[in-house]
Parts: C-alpha cells; sequence; structure tokens
C-alpha cells in the first residue's frame, strides 16, 4: 500500500507514520501544506491511500483539490468533532479524531482494504463539505442532563455546566455552583450531545464550556492551561494536538 499523510504539525505526522509503521504500513511521503501539496501532486504518481488533516497552516486541504485531480481514496484527521459528525457522515467518508487511537487507525486502515473501489478513488463531494464547514447543519443540541443524587434526580442545565470530564471510568459534570455529578453517559457519546460552539473536547479527559473559561495560560510542552470559574479538583489541559484547532475556536 502506497501512503501519503498531508499534516501541518510535524510531531503528530511522524506519530501518524510511527503508527502506521507498527502496523506494517510504510508512509511513502510526508506533505506539511496546500502549496506544497499541489506542487507534489502534479509531479508524482498519487498513492493508493492519503491521511489528509483539514486545517493547514496555509489554508484548508481542499483547496488541494481544487488545482489537482487526485486519484487517491482519503481518510482525514481531525480535532473537529463536530465536523466529522456531519460532513464526513453524510459522505460516507472515514475520519481519525485527534489525537489518533491506535485501535481506530487500524479499524480505518481495515475498512479502507475492505470497501477499496476498483479504480483506487473514493468519490467525495468536497464542496459539500466546505460549505458544512462554514455552515454546520442546523440541529439541537442536548439543553439539560439528569444525574442521580441519593434518591433524587438532579436536573443540569447545559449552560451551568463548567465542563465534563472523565474519572475512574465515570462521566462527570462540573457545574457553576461547585457541584460533580455523575452522568450515564460517556464523552464519545457526549460529542454528538453538546453544542460545538459552547463546548470543546481539549483532550480525551475534558470538555470545556467557552462561556465558563476564566483565563487561558501557557503550559509546558507547547500545551494551554485554562482555568474554569469552580472546577479546581483537577488541572484542565488542551493537549498539544488540539492548541492549534482550539484557538481555532475561541475565535
Amino acid at each position: 500500500m502506497n501512503v501519503l499523510i498531508i499534516e501541518d504539525e510535524k510531531p503528530a505526522a511522524r506519530r501518524l507514520g510511527r503508527l502506521l509503521s507498527d502496523q506494517e504500513i510504510e508512509v511513502s511521503k510526508m506533505l506539511h501544506s496546500v502549496e506544497e501539496s499541489i506542487e507534489w501532486f502534479r509531479n508524482n504518481p498519487h498513492p493508493d491511500l492519503i491521511f489528509l488533516d483539514i486545517q493547514l497552516s496555509d489554508g484548508l486541504s481542499f483547496e488541494i483539490f481544487d488545482a489537482v485531480e487526485v486519484k487517491s481514496a482519503i481518510i482525514f484527521t481531525t480535532a473537529y468533532d463536530e465536523y466529522a459528525l456531519q460532513a464526513f457522515k453524510l459522505n460516507s467518508i472515514d475520519y481519525l479524531l485527534k489525537p489518533i487511537d491506535e485501535d481506530e487507525l487500524e479499524s480505518a486502515v481495515k475498512k479502507y482494504r475492505n470497501f477499496k473501489p476498483e479504480n483506487g478513488k473514493i468519490p467525495i463531494d468536497f464542496n459539500d463539505i466546505k460549505n458544512l464547514l462554514v455552515n454546520p447543519l442546523e440541529r439541537e443540541y442536548k439543553k439539560r442532563f439528569t444525574a442521580k443524587v441519593g434518591q433524587h434526580i438532579k436536573i443540569i442545565n447545559a449552560d451551568e455546566v463548567e465542563c465534563f470530564y472523565s474519572e475512574n471510568k465515570g462521566t462527570y459534570a462540573a457545574t457553576s455552583d461547585g457541584r460533580n455529578y455523575l452522568l450515564e453517559t460517556t464523552l464519545e457519546q457526549l460529542e454528538e450531545e453538546l453544542s460545538p460552539q459552547t463546548f470543546f473536547r481539549v483532550s480525551r479527559k475534558f470538555y470545556v464550556n467557552i462561556n465558563h473559561i476564566a483565563d487561558i495560560i501557557s503550559y509546558t510542552n507547547s500545551r494551554l492551561q485554562i482555568k474554569l470559574g469552580h472546577f479546581k479538583e483537577q488541572d484542565v489541559i488542551v493537549s498539544r494536538e488540539r492548541v492549534k484547532d482550539f484557538k481555532l475556536w475561541l475565535e
């Protein structure tokens, strides 16, 4: 299998390359920008499979396909949960959320091998995806959650939640009154229920509410630390792989 990685964050590209190598898949080339990718595709045979980051340093990766006809299958890599849930499901495209999980990567590669089209190219409507990036589908997101407190059921409004977090295989809602409630859900299930305009998954462990961010501080290893209004039990850290997308989300 001839594989290409297009990813502007070189540490993330190298990590993906190592994960693929563990599956005995060698990466023939790593590209890091729209401009570099266009030039490469114009002068080289196209690979069987591309791992493609959506947001590159010099623009959206879809600009590559405006300039050249790419004859390859594509697996998207993205930190934008809401885009994955909307655009990629609609277009039956596989995707991997950053930071990439080894088991999910193996599953995506297996899916490609099982459904590889005869001509090597999976049809993708990039215009539809670009439109969804700019104008996400209108949908209703969950406004309330419930938690059992003793013999009572507590109603928790989503706008009162400073963050959702996982701990000891449980998922909790930390509210603006300083309380933590155990929910009967997972962070993965919350991906489809939380408004992407309000909540962002800053790491595998935390979703934060933009309306309760009190401060953002530079942290070690190019990460960020978030200070919330009342949640003090743990440090809320934006993982290095999600810092760039977190900054875009803030805007």
